[in-house]
């Protein structure tokens, strides 16, 4: 059996970090197991899927490194979910109800004011002829539940019915059919909602393993059910932890800052943002990881917790900065051009371990290029002292301790008031790279300049 997953987003608006987590998850489980990933879009939504969305879920996974094996479209598929729709409808186990949802949500109410679950009274298979008169006069239209398996021949008398699954996540899993509605699966207007086409599609492209966000525990019981009234075997299921963000709040596509488009634009790396939300909310430590193939060693799904998960973008910043210190020129030799940051390799070997993003060099390439030189008053005559002692070129990494040598011999300076004075009269800042490698990228002719 060949492991196949797949990661199902709508292309409605851009996806955030906690969708990366399931597509990164998916996409790892995978290449674990010699599998495929597919991605497919689950785009019946025909009002709200744009074309736009979907390039930008196929950008934004090919951002991260997650190149699908295959690529499908829900809205292609529609003579599949038409068949299967009218198969659950002959046997009986989709049913037309004409509630509207006011009545619904009076229904809901009264069930609570009793102390009882709001589960439908399953009204809709018992309407007489005059009721359904009555609703054709008033120009309603039905939606369609899934009968439950949750009886012995007479749904108006459901009792306890377990589903069970070993969760790849979650270990032994049970739901109770007896305590939940039975779903609706199309809408008034025709269209389906995503459940009915999802479980056609997983049959027919031979998913083998379904792995998803723990909020859908409970729909797994009534999928599995419509899996097997379908004349299938249910996949295996894994649910993993949800992230949130910082404060707590559940990520939606609203938080436009936390999509990966989002997080692209602010020049993080792609590996950083990887690493975080697939080692996030494991029992593993959460560290920068370079390549996909590491993170693919590194990840065991059965060391994912059950309690959500924080994103905290400070977190980021940190892995981020990690991985920019260990990237070699070559691999950001163009970036460093486009940010205006026209340095060779001395220059970024000078300057990355001071960054945070890769784009951030650009500020030292232009305080190497045209500082604004800081001088305090009280310093003015030990600058003046020290530009009398700059050695002759050429300069190399040994003539910053050659000068300041020299500097600490006549002024009687050192340590903090030796080197401040310095640095902040040739960069115009107080903190920053060392100044043996900047020092010959500054050149003598702007180092006498900013001295003066």
């Amino acid at each position: 059996m060949t492991i196949t997953v797949r990661f199902a987003p709508s292309p409605t608006g851009n996806i955030h970090i906690g969708n990366a987590r399931t597509a990164l998850i998916n996409w790892i489980y995978a290449r674990q197991n010699a599998g495929s990933f597919i991605l497919r879009y689950d785009d019946t939504d025909k009002a709200r899927s744009k074309q736009e969305y979907a390039d930008g879920i196929a950008r934004d996974l090919a951002w991260l490194g997650i190149k699908p094996d295959r690529v499908e479209r829900q809205s292609e598929r529609s003579e599949a979910h038409e068949a299967a729709t009218q198969k659950l409808k002959d046997s009986g186990l989709l049913y037309a109800c004409y509630e509207t949802a006011d009545e619904l949500d009076r229904q809901r109410k009264r069930l609570a004011m009793r102390g009882l679950p709001p589960v439908y009274n399953r009204a809709g298979l018992s309407y007489n002829a005059e009721e359904l008169a009555k609703f054709e006069d008033e120009g309603r239209k039905p939606h369609w539940r899934f009968l439950l398996p949750n009886h012995k021949g007479d749904p108006s008398q459901p009792e306890r019915t377990e589903i069970h699954w070993d969760d790849l996540v979650r270990g032994p899993q049970t739901v109770d059919l007896a305590s939940l509605s039975d779903p609706v699966l199309i809408r008034e207007d025709g269209s389906w909602l995503y459940t009915l086409p999802s479980v056609v599609d997983d049959i027919d492209m031979g998913v083998t393993h379904i792995i998803r966000g723990d909020d859908h525990v409970t729909n797994t019981g009534v999928q599995i059910a419509i899996f097997e009234a379908l004349g299938a075997t249910a996949p295996g299921f894994g649910h993993h932890n949800l992230l949130t963000t910082a404060s707590g709040e559940g990520l939606s596509k609203r938080l436009g800052s936390l999509s990966l488009q989002a997080l692209a634009e602010d020049h993080y790396e792609p590996m950083a943002v990887a690493s975080l939300a697939t080692l996030i909310g494991t029992s593993g430590p959460v560290e920068a990881v370079a390549t996909m193939d590491e993170l693919i060693s590194r990840f065991d799904i059965a060391s994912v917790t059950k309690s959500a998960a924080k994103f905290d973008v400070s977190e980021l910043d940190k892995l981020n900065a990690k991985l920019v210190h260990e990237l070699s020129f070559g691999a950001v030799a163009d970036r460093l051009t486009v940010a205006g940051a026209v340095g060779d390799e001395a220059f970024w070997l000078a300057v990355r371990g001071n960054l945070d993003k890769v784009e951030d060099a650009a500020f030292w390439w232009q305080k190497i290029e045209n500082a604004a030189p800081q001088i305090d008053a009280e310093d003015t005559e030990f600058v003046q002292t020290a530009a009398g002692l700059l050695p002759a070129e050429p300069w190399d990494e040994t003539t910053w301790g050659t000068w300041t040598a020299a500097v600490k011999e006549v002024t009687g300076r050192k340590g903090k008031g030796l080197f401040m004075p310095l640095r902040k009269a040739l960069t115009g800042e107080s903190h920053g790279p060392e100044l043996a490698a900047i020092l010959p990228l500054i050149g003598r002719e702007r180092t006498l300049a900013r001295l003066s």
